[in-house]
């Protein structure tokens, strides 16, 4: 793989000469959380310290293990993007939509019949609506024979049906892809995105990921990590982001809400076992940070993917110690919106590019965004941002 070129800080925008290798230029982003709707909704949210802690009882026929979470219980997809077309969304591909609607509402890309071709799709899950399947299934062995199971709700069932459909409504012809990646989704995407357009499959791309929230993941969460009393509760959400080509972008003189200097992923032993996880993570963020041409003592924050299951944050933590050391900024993404798995990493960006969108002077400050998984996957990505100015994307 060739090596990024590094990028110095530039307080008025970011660089304009040419990279050996793609750096992605991220030019607009939509999120939908139990935090906030859209990107300025969320971005405010996060400068007013508010919670996306919710109460959900009621929120299903079928019992939670517990009456709040960091879930959006009133949120009906036809409130947003009208009644036609989205009778029969699962939540999945609800949430995946009308991220990837914000996401292009947000950006100065213009999609038209001369570009379509070469604007695609790329999203990050655990495996697709869980509950879209569980219910499928249970229809199979409850109803009569033959077995008169709604035809409609079979598209819900495929792990890659939020992608296809946003495609669909968008009229996007481009590269549409699904990567299923659990914690390290948004990562993982980040990255398949990167090689499409280096490898000119692609032009821009809607990249995030997406995680609902459902009975059968609550309770999935609550037997795995009952013991753990200081656990993010579980959450729901996704997060998209239009990515381009930075030198592009730089060329037109546009000017990007961040630059993704450089994606590294890695796969060690799960917590305790070998290869250790921790000081992998911290071989994937120096690789990451070499890539970038970036310094340690560069990187003003992190923003990890803590979520207070004692092995899992130790070994971020000590991921993170030994690489960038203990006096960089952390970004607590899920003391917002709660543990959201395959959307976690995309909401762990969006809350680094909330902080850049109303703060010009944090305008060229780097960040590094971690994911670790239970089965030793480790992940860390190499950001660069600047703010948002009177909502235009020109320098």
């Amino acid at each position: 793989m060739n090596t990024t070129a590094a990028l110095a800080p530039d307080p008025t925008g970011p660089s304009s000469r040419t990279t050996r290798d793609t750096t992605l230029a991220i030019t607009g982003w939509g999120v939908v959380s139990s935090l906030a709707i859209g990107a300025d909704e969320f971005t405010a949210a996060i400068r007013e310290g508010r919670s996306g802690l919710r109460d959900v009882t009621g929120m299903f026929d079928e019992d939670l293990p517990e009456d709040q979470a960091f879930a959006l219980p009133d949120f009906k997809v036809r409130d947003h993007l009208g009644r036609k077309g989205t009778s029969f969304f699962d939540r999945s591909t609800a949430l995946g939509l009308l991220g990837c609607t914000l996401a292009l509402d947000d950006t100065d890309l213009t999609v038209t019949d001369d570009n379509r071709d070469r604007v695609g799709i790329v999203l990050g899950t655990t495996a697709g609506s869980i509950k879209a399947t569980s219910d499928y299934s249970r229809e199979t062995l409850e109803n009569d024979r033959p077995y008169l199971v709604n035809p409609v709700l079979f598209p819900n069932t495929v792990m890659n049906c939020a992608a296809g459909q946003s495609a669909i409504w968008h009229k996007l012809k481009g590269v549409n892809a699904t990567v299923a990646a659990g914690q390290l989704a948004g990562l993982s995407a980040l990255r398949y995105a990167r090689n499409q357009i280096r490898r000119g499959y692609a032009d821009a791309l809607l990249v995030g990921s997406v995680e609902e929230f459902s009975p059968h993941t609550a309770w999935f969460t609550h037997r795995q990590h009952s013991a753990e009393e200081g656990r993010a509760k579980a959450g729901e959400g996704s997060a998209v982001f239009i990515v381009e080509d930075a030198s592009t972008v730089c060329a037109q003189g546009r000017r990007p809400d961040a630059e993704v200097l450089a994606v590294e992923l890695g796969t060690y032993g799960a917590p305790g076992r070998e290869p250790d996880a921790g000081a992998g993570l911290a071989t994937c963020i120096r690789r990451a940070l070499e890539r970038a041409g970036v310094e340690p003592a560069d990187v003003r924050a992190v923003a990890t993917g803590a979520c207070g299951i004692t092995r899992l944050d130790d070994i971020e933590r000590r991921g993170t110690d030994a690489a960038l050391g203990t006096e960089v900024w952390r970004v607590r993404a899920k003391e917002w919106v709660g543990e959201c798995h395959s959307a976690s990493g995309s909401l762990q960006i969006a809350a680094l590019l909330a902080g850049h969108r109303s703060h010009p002077e944090l305008d060229g400050a780097v960040s590094v965004v971690t994911s670790v998984s239970l089965d030793g996957n480790v992940g860390a990505a190499v950001l660069r941002g600047w703010h948002r100015a009177r909502g235009d994307h020109r320098s």
